[in-house]
């Protein structure tokens, strides 16, 4: 089948980009006629299990009655896959369902004697390891319709109690529990302070609080929502609060970081053009991101335009990482040119340091939880995926830590307070030191 060697970029490419959770799924497949469809992925342990049911079957062919013994579902394995690559660019016409490489579920000859068009399927997982779920459709010009319910899961010990998280994310209820506890302690704490220095709080600091509360409460609605999953298989709503929170909770984060790096409401009540322009831009772009967010958190791979949506979520996330820099970077050579006029050295010194340590930590958290993390991810062994959930969350809570910390409310600012014996001295240091980025 000519079309299939063109699938194997974006084989290679789902497998990257590919989830590893799963839960009781109802699709419905409407006159599709790609090669293969990945439905999702997994993690089974030696007690996994895969039930797939497929009703309304109806399969259209332009050239001939297609065979329905190269129509069906099948599971891959990491390892397989470049076994099965290897044989798909050796022979064109070859069929991945005839592959000693991939473990058959069953076939559309399965659904014989007509009319009988649905078919459930019950396999346990005779081999603990990450299968990709695929159908592949190898007859040549044809289309397929049908309704597909997937259930994956993995019993407990005694195989009475289904869990539906995969092998590496059955951890993830208590992991987001846990990190919603610290972040709830965090706004109080935070509070604390506020009200303890509440004649030097700004506007800035009421932001960055309801910022974590935000996060708390996303976080509590992301244990909910796997717990939910865990236990029977659907998240019972908890995923709509989830991307709800998840929303608000981005654009806080983006904008409270712009609005610090301007030096809003500590050096200026108000914003410039340009940072405005800067502002009117990341939060359309973070809307766009949280909609393809939801649409690759919801509809799964099998999406005829799941990995477009992956492409424009990772180019708009690259493009607001870049865009939130600038206001930090026009506030230090801002503040640099005003050293040499103002005569107020130590001053600028301190808030030219603060500001530069501010943008090496934005840069440090925006490294690790887009590169780092998803190397973690990339790496680890399926059964210790939520490793780079846990690297995640503990990167943002110390991100969170250090930038509260830096610009915490004090009755004796560090933006303000300076003893005039220290001009001279950061004098010198402006004149020395280079602050340029």
């Amino acid at each position: 089948m000519t079309k299939l060697p063109f699938l194997l970029p974006l084989l290679i490419l789902i497998f990257l980009l590919g989830p590893s959770a799963a839960e009781i799924k109802s699709l419905k497949i409407n006159s599709d006629p790609r090669a293969m469809i990945l439905f999702e992925r997994f993690g089974f342990t030696h007690t996994g299990h895969a039930n797939i049911s497929v009703s309304s079957v109806s399969v259209i062919s332009s050239v001939a009655s297609p065979d329905p013994s190269r129509l069906g579902f099948f599971l891959l394995s990491e390892e397989s896959l470049i076994q099965v690559l290897y044989e798909l660019q050796q022979n064109p016409s070859f069929c991945v369902l005839g592959s000693k490489y991939v473990d058959l579920l069953f076939t559309f000859r399965d659904l014989s004697p007509p009319p009988r068009s649905s078919f459930t399927h019950s396999s346990p997982i005779s081999s603990p390891n990450e299968y990709s779920l695929f159908f592949a459709n190898c007859a040549p010009e044809s289309t397929v319709s049908m309704d597909v319910m997937t259930e994956l899961y993995n019993l407990d010990d005694r195989g009475r109690v289904k869990d539906y998280l995969s092998a590496g994310l059955t951890q993830l209820p208590t992991l987001y529990s846990f990190f919603s506890i610290l972040y709830f302690v965090f706004f109080w704490f935070w509070g604390s302070l506020c009200f303890k220095n509440r004649m030097s709080v700004h506007r800035i600091h009421a932001l960055m609080g309801l910022l974590v509360i935000i996060k708390a409460l996303n976080l509590l609605c992301a244990a909910e929502d796997k717990h939910y999953v865990k236990v029977t298989g659907t998240p019972h709503g908890w995923d709509v609060l989830f991307y709800i929170f998840q929303f608000i909770r981005v654009i806080l984060l983006f904008t409270v970081i712009i609005l610090i790096g301007t030096g809003w409401s500590f050096l200026k009540p108000f914003l410039q053009e340009r940072e405005k322009k800067v502002l009117m831009i990341v939060i359309p772009l973070q809307v766009l991101a949280n909609v393809a967010s939801i649409v690759i958190g919801e509809t799964g791979p099998f999406f005829k335009d799941w990995v477009t949506w992956n492409q424009l979520f990772l180019l708009v996330d690259i493009i607001c990482c870049c865009a939130i820099l600038f206001p930090t970077v026009w506030s230090i050579r801002s503040l640099r040119e005003t050293s040499k006029t103002d005569g107020k050295a130590a001053r600028n010194l301190i808030k030219l340091t603060l500001f530069r340590q501010f943008y090496i930590v934005v840069i440090g958290y925006l490294y690790f939880t887009r590169i780092v993390v998803f190397a973690l991810r990339t790496i680890a062994a399926y059964k210790y995926q939520w490793v780079s959930n846990a690297a995640e969350e503990i990167a943002s809570l110390a991100f969170y830590a250090v930038i509260f910390y830096m610009f915490r409310p004090m009755e004796k600012n560090e933006y303000f307070a300076l003893d005039e014996e220290e001009e001279q001295a950061a004098e010198m240091a402006l004149r020395e030191e280079d602050f340029e980025l």
